[in-house]
């Protein structure tokens, strides 16, 4: 196993759409979304392992995160949880982890990906995520995995790519914001649009060389605290500084400016497990198309649900098509499923 390959999980975010399963204390990249033995974390984790050594795998998250991280990978040490004190978007976290990589090794090739994702075929994910590193160690490149598109979706972002580019990995045109349906139509009929996934690989050479040209001010904020890194006064510098680092993305504060940004079309099925709908399309389904997880059913005239409870509870339903069904803690949620866009607001109501 190569030990220049390091990976950065993101484990900070909430999942506000899964409500209520996905709570701010507890996130749905530390539940088993799936029913499937392994939470999304543990199952990231697991799928990483296995091209880059376990000591190299960086789980970055929210401070009071620590915990959880520790419980559901019991192999991590502390010293591999990087905890922010403060939420600040992808960039300076991801600036952060790569400085602290640098100063342990300067040849290092670095993966960053969502800890919440779910990749159906593993394999071809590992021949992907190679080739992106045998690409970075000789190229100074900035690549992303792109997902090849199913259909019109307005709620991703999408990366469009040279058609020109007869290479395996093209050269980035631009990124491009969710766009309406009309646009992703055509977005989809160019055949060179792709969705952003929110996987990058490089080197730790050209992302800190990207951040010093285009985020200097950010660049100089951690570079401040370089000495700092990987000693036990890191999380002291961490603390203080941290939160007057700029809330943005990597996506808008580098990827968007550099002109070495480059796209590998994934090979493997991806679903980001974004809403409970997503979540729907990835589980089995009954002969009247309802998707069941931790639970008993008895279901009269019911179609094209899904259905989550704890503990294997008994759920009745009659006469019910289209709805997520959720019973967690003190929270039933019946609710449409082509309104599930609106769950996020409906959580703000309901915890005040």
């Amino acid at each position: 196993m190569n030990k220049n390959y390091y990976a950065i999980l993101m484990a900070g975010g909430v999942g506000s759409r899964f409500w209520p399963v996905s709570t701010t204390e507890f996130p749905k990249q530390f539940h088993d979304m799936l029913g499937a033995g392994e939470t999304l974390i543990q199952k990231t984790f697991s799928r990483l392992s296995k091209l880059i050594p376990i000591e190299n795998i960086y789980i970055l998250t929210n401070e009071r995160y620590n915990e959880l991280v520790l419980q559901q990978l019991p192999m991590v040490k502390q010293e591999q949880v990087l905890l922010e004190p403060a939420m600040r978007n992808t960039a300076p976290c991801i600036l952060y982890a790569s400085l602290k990589i640098q100063k342990m090794n300067p040849d290092g090739l670095m993966v960053v990906a969502p800890s919440d994702h779910w990749i159906e075929d593993e394999t071809a994910f590992a021949n992907n995520l190679q080739q992106c590193f045998d690409y970075c160690e000789k190229e100074n490149a900035l690549v992303t995995l792109g997902i090849q598109p199913t259909f019109p979706n307005t709620g991703f972002g999408y990366i469009e790519f040279d058609k020109a580019d007869t290479n395996s990995i093209k050269k980035v045109k631009q990124f491009r914001e969710k766009p309406d349906y009309e646009t992703a139509k055509s977005f989809l009929n160019s055949g060179n649009f792709l969705w952003n996934g929110g996987i990058f690989i490089w080197s730790v050479q050209s992302i800190i060389e990207a951040f010093s040209a285009f985020q200097p001010q950010m660049h100089q904020l951690f570079m401040n605290g370089y000495p700092q890194l990987n000693t036990s006064g890191e999380q002291t510098f961490i603390n203080s500084n941290y939160a007057t680092a700029e809330n943005v993305s990597i996506d808008y504060a580098i990827l968007e400016n550099a002109t070495n940004v480059f796209v590998l079309p994934a090979t493997f099925d991806w679903n980001d497990l974004g809403t409970w709908g997503s979540l729907y399309d990835k589980l089995d389904k009954d002969e009247q198309n309802n998707a069941v997880v931790n639970s008993k059913v008895i279901l009269e005239n019911a179609t094209n649900n899904i259905i989550r409870a704890h503990d294997k509870k008994l759920i009745v339903i009659d006469g019910l098509d289209n709805f997520i069904v959720v019973d967690e803690g003190n929270v039933l949620l019946i609710y449409p499923k082509d309104k599930e866009q609106d769950i996020k607001a409906i959580m703000k109501k309901a915890i005040g």
